[in-house]
């Protein structure tokens, strides 16, 4: 069992790709648990698809290494804002943080959340500014950003006297303080060997687990894994005393006060580098997964049989979104898909619920529909692309966002604070366009770079759709981060796209000659020789309404040449969209069908008659 005193628990926090899971690839390789020839991939904790496709984290991970004798046990938080709930529960199992932040960027919205997170749990923070090398880097600035930053948010003054190290993750070295000023004074670049600096740092200033090893037993489990073979495995740190392998416990929890489970516990497994090893017995201190106990869920606490009181856990924050999963009912339905029924989707559904605690799912308004809640577009996306590649077949409708209600009964919705990040020619088209969507400017920086930080308080609903349209004002230069900032009264209509629907007229086949008359109404998502079927959305109209057009029909046979008969049609590329895009571009009676195969955007109802006789009914 290892000595509590050589025990450091660390988390890597900081705004999403500022190079958390490239820092830890660092800290592994100088430990020696990467050896120096040993072939890996890049971002070896990024273990999941999507996050080596998207570069980004999206569950937090923990490893281990040793340096000096001390074991420092490093978890890898995600960066994302819709993946926040992650970060705040897992800050449970830490004494420290490191903090990096990006040499050129500065701290970002993120960077304020999990920074806010950690001063909340009063856990010492190592600053480490990351890319430092970067011929762009802006390392003094950014330095003196972040302690404005710990201002900002009332930091107490402690936090002004943090260690700060240099680094560059992808190169594999840091830097102290005292080192890199020693080289700026020389007008040398301060460039170092390894990452042992930052080793060093997190040993002297992230203080040893606290907790008394003679006390009864207490585990909190903050994070969750699963797998198919021996089923939910917790993950926590042992508060107090010690737990041996077959040992009886009891599960509570302290925002369930009526849950008591009896269990024992029959596997501990303890982290060493990419590892979990099995181990017979673990002591305060130690960051633990225990498996093969029924019940256990994020937030609960194993107590000894003696002493049940279940511990404090964290707040998680709210959904702030919300998306109906249903059966997919298109014509194509069932030919890609290997789970199609509503009893297939709940079932996987319930089981991500073992695994993201800002999840939410209910049932819907009809017996093979789900509500399911997230705390933002890519949060959602996420859940859909892993049940996507899956095997998984359903349809999503377009998000809406949560509402609530106050004591006196008025509507409140979820506000958001906003960060672009612009050229300054762009500037005013991103005030102009958030204007119009109830965003109100907080704040606007030039920085000496050329580009112009713009800030604004903004209703969630606000930001559904505005991803695509910042792309478009901005030549694709603009770089939007969002924070959830709580819920104020509701702020009036938004207007919606400014665009309409091209729908499918008949199920077939799309020819180019089709194709070249309905291009001539707008922009289309596809290409010829593709089958779509009745009531699908092919692309948009500028003209903002909905047009059924033909794009399966063929061109007649005559025996008279005119002078273009042998003219070639030419199409434009189409457009395709991502599943974003998609999410953002549908309105409420628009679907996005999901098949192993392919996304496609559909009318909820697909006859464009019974369309008609709809709106007819309604006018």
């Amino acid at each position: 069992m290892q000595d509590r005193e050589a025990i450091r628990n660390v988390a890597i926090v900081a705004h999403v790709d500022h190079g958390k899971t490239t820092l830890v690839d660092a800290l592994l390789r100088t430990s020696g648990t990467i050896r120096k020839n040993q072939e890996v991939v890049e971002r070896v904790m990024d273990s999941n698809d999507l996050e080596r496709e998207r570069g980004i984290t999206i569950l937090s991970k923990n490893t281990a290494v040793y340096f000096d004798k001390t074991k420092i046990n490093i978890i890898d938080t995600p960066g994302h804002a819709d993946f926040g709930g992650e970060v705040e529960r897992v800050l449970k199992m830490c004494d420290g943080v490191i903090l990096v932040v990006d040499a050129f960027e500065g701290p970002m919205p993120q960077t304020k959340f999990v920074l806010r997170k950690a001063i909340d749990l009063s856990l010492p923070a190592i600053i480490c500014i990351n890319k430092a090398d970067r011929p762009d880097a802006r390392v003094d600035e950014v330095r003196e950003e972040i302690y404005d930053l710990f201002l900002s948010i009332d930091a107490p003054l402690e936090y002004l006297d943090s260690p700060v190290i240099y680094a560059s993750a992808k190169n594999g070295w840091a830097v102290d303080d005292m080192t890199w000023r020693a080289a700026e004074e020389k007008g040398k670049e301060a460039v170092g060997e390894d990452m042992r600096p930052l080793l060093q740092c997190v040993v002297d200033t992230i203080p040893a687990p606290s907790g008394d090893i003679d006390a009864p037993f207490k585990l909190l489990i903050s994070t969750a894994d699963y797998n198919d073979y021996v089923g939910r495995i917790g993950i926590g740190k042992v508060e107090q005393g010690q737990v041996h392998v077959n040992d009886e416990a009891v599960i509570a929890n302290y925002n369930a006060p009526d849950k008591h489970l009896k269990i024992r516990v029959t596997n501990i497994f303890e982290f060493d580098g990419l590892k979990r090893v099995p181990v017979t017995e673990s002591g305060v201190g130690s960051i633990v997964a225990v498996s093969g106990v029924e019940g256990i869920e994020v937030g609960d606490t194993l107590c000894a049989p003696d002493d049940v009181q279940a511990l404090p856990f964290v707040k998680i924050s709210e959904p702030t979104l919300q998306m109906t999963f249903s059966v997919n009912d298109s014509p194509f339905a069932g030919r890609s898909g290997q789970f199609v029924t509503s009893r297939h989707i709940r079932a996987r559904l319930e089981k991500e619920l073992h695994t993201d605690v800002s999840l939410r799912v209910s049932d819907g308004d009809s017996t093979d529909s789900f509500r399911v809640s997230g705390r933002g577009e890519l949060h959602l996306s996420v859940l859909i692309e892993k049940m996507r590649r899956e095997g998984y077949e359903f349809m999503v409708s377009k998000p809406e966002v949560l509402y609530r209600q106050d004591e006196q009964g008025h509507r409140l919705e979820p506000i958001e604070e906003a960060t672009v990040d612009v050229d300054q020619e762009y500037a005013g088209a991103v005030i102009q366009a958030l204007g119009q969507r109830k965003g109100e400017l907080q704040e606007m920086k030039t920085s000496p770079s050329g580009y112009t930080r713009l800030v604004f308080r903004i209703p969630a609903r606000g930001l559904i759709g505005y991803r695509q349209s910042l792309m478009t004002d901005t030549r694709g230069t603009g770089v939007l981060n969002n924070e959830f900032a709580g819920y104020e009264p509701y702020k009036g209509e938004i207007p919606t796209r400014s665009v309409g629907s091209l729908v499918v007229f008949e199920t077939g086949t799309t020819t180019t000659y089709g194709l070249f008359a309905a291009q001539q109404r707008g922009s289309l998502f596809l290409g010829a020789g593709e089958e779509v079927y009745e009531g699908e959305i092919i692309g948009s109209n500028p003209k903002g309404e909905d047009l059924d057009v033909n794009v399966c029909k063929k061109k007649a046979l005559t025996n008279i040449r005119s002078a273009a008969a042998d003219d070639a049609l030419k199409l434009t590329p189409p457009n395709r969209l991502s599943l974003e895009q998609m999410m953002e571009f549908i309105e409420a009676d628009e679907l996005i069908e999901v098949t192993p195969a392919a996304y496609r955007m559909r009318k909820a109802i697909l006859s464009g008659q019974a369309r008609y006789k709809q709106a007819k009914y309604k006018k």
